[in-house]
Formats: C-alpha cells, structure tokens, sequence
C-alpha cells in the first residue's frame, strides 16, 4: 500500500475566514441602517413640521452617551494594542473598561426611553426613532456579548497572545461599526433635528 505524502498547508497561507465572515455580516447590517436611514430622511423631506408636535428630542443624556460610546472605540484599541504586545492583563483592563462604558451607554439609552415621554406609536418620528436606535441598542449589547466573550476566553492562559488574537480583533472591528453607526443616528435623529 502507497502511502502518499501531502504538503502541509499552514493556516497563514490562505485568508481567515472568519474576518471576512463577520465583514460580510457588517456590510448587510450597513445595509439594513441605510434602509433605516433613508427611510427617516425621506419621512422627514415629506412632512411639513420635523419632529412633530409632541416628540421634542432631548440632546444632554444623548450627548453623554455620544461621548461615552465614541470613546469607548479608542479604549477597545489600546486592549488590541496591548495583546499584540502580548499583554493579556492590558488586554483584560482596556476590553474591561471598554464593556463598562457599553454597558453605561445602555443604561443611558433606557433612561432616555423612561423619560421621553412618548412611545413607537405616537407619530412616524417616535416609530423610527424607536426602531432606529433600538435596532442600534441590540447591536451595542451584542458587542457587549461579544467583549465579555473575548474576556471569558482569555482566562485560558495562552488563548490569546501576540500571534493569536484574530477573536480580539472581530470584537474591535465589531465595537467600531457600533460607534459608527451611533454617529450617524446620532447626527440624524437629535442633530438634524434641530434645523
């Protein structure tokens, strides 16, 4: 019997699979906001008085939370930072406070919808408002999922380190797109409408 010899193929040679995974999964939900978006921008063109009467947006919780969550994108990066230094406790630190401003931006956007004073169905403004940055909130809490995944795994020692760290950086590339959505809610649903 003939026993064949085949080449081993490293794991370098060929693309991670899974970072095009999660990019292709980014760029259909990119697509889902932007249905959202122009969704609102054209409710807006179409109705005379933006936001209607009875839907005044509030910009202090807002703004906090704009600036919390904005910086929440520089402190994932020093945990990315610090892993391929191969600092694991820099890493658990950086993800650390990162999942607790996560976790405050959530609690902001609750208080914000206990206090607003109108629900979904008040007028069309309310409904995307609600739906947009509900839509926004199940994402940041999935990234928070995500960051405290990254934390839970890297109690192994040696899961994680300076050539093995592809999960840290999904979580980053993931918390980015977060960030970068809000900015845009954010300048389209308390901004612009201000104008």
């Amino acid at each position: 019997m003939q026993t064949v010899n085949t080449p081993e193929i490293s794991h370098e040679a060929h693309p991670d699979l899974r970072v095009f995974g999660l990019l292709t999964f980014l760029i259909s939900e990119s697509l889902m906001f932007g249905g959202f978006f122009a969704t609102y921008l054209y409710l807006r063109g179409a109705t005379a008085v933006w936001p209607p009467e009875g839907t005044e947006v509030e910009l202090l919780v807002p703004t906090i939370n704009t600036i919390i969550l904005v910086s929440s994108s520089f402190v994932i990066h020093l945990g990315d930072t610090a892993i391929k230094k191969n600092n694991v406790a820099g890493m658990r630190l950086w993800y650390g406070i990162t999942a607790l401003m996560g976790a405050i931006f959530l609690g902001g956007q609750v208080y914000e919808y206990l206090t607003l004073g109108y629900g979904l169905t008040t007028n069309v403004f309310a409904n995307c408002f609600y739906l947009m940055t509900g839509f926004h909130g199940l994402h940041v809490f999935i990234g928070l999922l995500l960051i405290l995944g990254v934390l839970w795994r890297s109690r192994r020692l040696g899961h994680y380190s300076a050539t093995k760290h592809t999960g840290i950086e999904m979580a980053e590339i993931y918390w980015h797109f977060v960030d970068i959505i809000w900015i845009i809610l954010f300048s389209l649903l308390y901004i612009l409408t201000l104008f």
